[in-house]
């Protein structure tokens, strides 16, 4: 009775925070009530944790077959979003400039099932960074990867919730044609005899920060054209969206644009802080953003 109680008084807050949900999708798993949401997010940070832990004194795990599906699976989910996506807009006659939330009927419904599992997939991603804990890749396991991680899965529960359809297809449409290219690039890289051929990982950070640009590009344009899309909503995917450039543009800098220094090259080999083109960190930022094996 007491978490019924605690479960209705959060769920009024944030209706009064945001105003009334919309009804399509009341009865979806997960979206009725935040707790569950709140609660996978706290379990994913308090696992980062302790499993840090854990893993400090024991020998790291290889997980090589484990990544290799998990990659797999990833890279078809996202591949069916992106289809998936692209096809309900077509039909719904989506206007790339600016859609609203009801004009295009049963697509619109259609586009908010997409969406939910693109909400859906931010929790299985959540094991991006489990794998870097059994694997002991702490290094790899950046503000940057968890923060991008935790705040994905708790902002579309309000997309799904609020605007589950409309302008807010474009970023998980751009993200899972990017999420396609880097997990098949981390299952193909678990595999020692095709790192050879895996020469575009480089350019897979570059598409990641034009992926965002184009975000904020497509999200602004709304505000400037208005077409019903909430206002409020608008600025704050554009604000998210702004956070990301920046963190993924000082990874950037440091990655590939700060030369060493003489000592730096004198003591550290630049193989082992950038390989085939790529820093090491890339793991870290990339799966979420695409989330790291997060390539991530």
């Amino acid at each position: 009775e007491t978490l019924k109680a605690f479960d209705r008084e959060v769920n009024e807050f944030v209706d009064y925070m945001f105003g009334p949900r919309d009804p399509r999708v009341r009865g979806w798993f997960l979206l009725d009530s935040y707790l569950p949401t709140f609660f996978l997010t706290g379990a994913y940070l308090l696992c980062i944790w302790l499993g840090n832990k854990f893993m400090k004194n024991r020998p790291a795990f290889s997980l090589r077959p484990h990544l290799i599906v998990y990659n797999l699976g990833i890279t078809l989910l996202s591949f069916y979003m992106l289809i998936e996506l692209i096809l309900a807009t077509w039909e719904g006659g989506y206007n790339l400039q600016c859609q609203n939330l009801h004009s295009a009927g049963e697509a619109d419904i259609r586009v908010a099932k997409v969406l939910w599992w693109y909400y859906f997939s931010k929790v299985i991603e959540f094991m991006d960074t489990i794998f870097f804990v059994l694997r002991k890749k702490s290094s790899q396991i950046t503000f940057l990867h968890v923060y991008h991680h935790a705040t994905m899965f708790n902002i579309w529960w309000c997309v799904l919730n609020w605007i589950p359809c409309g302008q807010s297809f474009f970023g998980p449409t751009l993200n899972s044609f990017i999420h396609v290219l880097m997990y098949s690039y981390y299952g193909l890289s678990v595999i020692p005899s095709m790192r050879k051929y895996l020469w575009w990982k480089k350019y897979l950070t570059q598409a990641q920060l034009i992926q965002f640009l184009l975000t904020i590009v497509h999200t602004l344009s709304a505000a400037v054209k208005p077409c019903g899309f909430p206002f409020g909503c608008l600025m704050f995917q554009s604000s998210y969206m702004a956070t990301l450039v920046i963190l993924f543009i000082n990874f950037y800098i440091k990655t590939y644009r700060k030369a060493p220094s003489r000592t730096a090259v004198k003591e550290t080999p630049v193989t082992t802080e950038i390989k085939n083109g790529f820093h090491k960190d890339y793991f870290a930022a990339a799966n979420g953003l695409q989330n790291n094996k997060k390539a991530q």
